[in-house]
């Protein structure tokens, strides 16, 4: 699996070279911190998609798997839950993604 920090810098990048804003909200393990990707949706609502358990990776998976923790939610739910997680886990990278769809352009898993 790539280091997280090569990871995010990857993925904000693929996501501003198709115009849409996407930025670091927090750093955290540059080596093997987990990372939360909050989508703003641009009409009030948010998503929020976490690590997926590993029961869920097959033998052999080696891209990072995401559940949809919340779909189309107030942006208060999401600021909660993360801000609950930070204090878990000092480590964690919280990643801000504006866009208008779902297809955040990761595999997800149900939860």
């Amino acid at each position: 699996m790539f280091r997280t920090d090569l990871w995010v810098a990857a993925f904000v990048r693929r996501h501003n070279d198709l115009g849409q804003i996407c930025v670091v909200v927090r750093r955290g393990d540059p080596i093997a911190g987990q990372i939360f990707i909050e989508v703003d949706h641009l009409n009030g609502t948010a998503s929020l998609l976490t690590p997926a358990p590993a029961t869920a990776r097959a033998e052999g998976d080696e891209d990072r798997i995401f559940v949809r923790r919340f779909s189309s939610v107030e942006p208060k739910q999401v600021a909660e839950r993360v801000a609950r997680e930070i204090g878990y886990d000092p480590d964690l990278w919280v990643i801000s993604l504006e866009m208008r769809g779902n297809e955040v352009g990761v595999t997800e898993v149900g939860a």
